[in-house]
């Protein structure tokens, strides 16, 4: 299996990248989705944010509203890391168990692992290697502010409450500019999904020696 992890920052279009690897044949461990899977009614993540949070969180069927606990977190650090604390390691484990099912089920996969908090939780120091869509901060701006309908603050807020994309592209050596066309992105992504691929094919030779 050859694994790489994916990052961005909000409104990079990690999920537009994310997609096209997906489509090319990659198999993609989404820890988005992951989060949102751990946190429903009645999980062990659930029940620490309701007692951390209290039950003003909570919609009216008892699931977390997302938006009421985004303006806590995205605006108060302190809040955040808590939540990240309360969330992170259910996370983590499950991404655990869905990467060796695939290395059981399909061990010559290319899998890419979808993390947003790739740097910030450290995970980058453990990955053959590391992706990174990039837009400038302020297309980041413009693009959460269209498709959240918020201000221009709060788009900001968002934005800020992770490492700053400049500093992430520092720290990454393979870059997917994803701030010109579609097509543009899609030619950046399907080379770097060739270069994995040929990582694979090199690996085997070696095995077979």
């Amino acid at each position: 299996m050859i694994l790489a992890g994916l990052t961005g920052g909000i409104g990079t279009g990690k999920s537009t990248v994310s997609a096209i690897f997906l489509k090319a044949g990659a198999l993609i461990v989404d820890a988005d989705q992951i989060s949102h899977d751990v946190v429903q009614q009645g999980k062990p993540a659930w029940k620490s944010i309701v007692d951390g949070f209290g039950e003003g969180i909570l919609l009216a069927d008892g699931e977390i509203d997302r938006i009421a606990l985004g303006r806590i977190i995205f605006n108060d650090m302190t809040q955040k890391l808590r939540l990240d604390k309360m969330v992170h390691p259910h996370v983590f484990q499950e991404m655990a168990n869905k990467i060796n099912e695939i290395t059981l089920s399909d061990p010559d996969a290319v899998v890419i692992l979808d993390v947003p908090l790739l740097i910030e939780t450290n995970m980058h120091h453990n990955m053959p290697d590391t992706i990174l869509v990039y837009v400038p901060e302020a297309v980041q701006i413009s693009r959460l502010m269209k498709r959240d309908g918020i201000s221009e603050a709060d788009a900001l807020a968002k934005i800020r409450s992770q490492l700053s994309i400049e500093e992430k592209k520092k720290l990454i050596k393979i870059v997917i500019d994803n701030s010109g066309s579609v097509a543009d992105t899609r030619t950046r992504t399907l080379a770097v999904y060739d270069y994995l691929k040929q990582k694979r094919y090199h690996r085997d030779l070696k095995w077979n020696d």
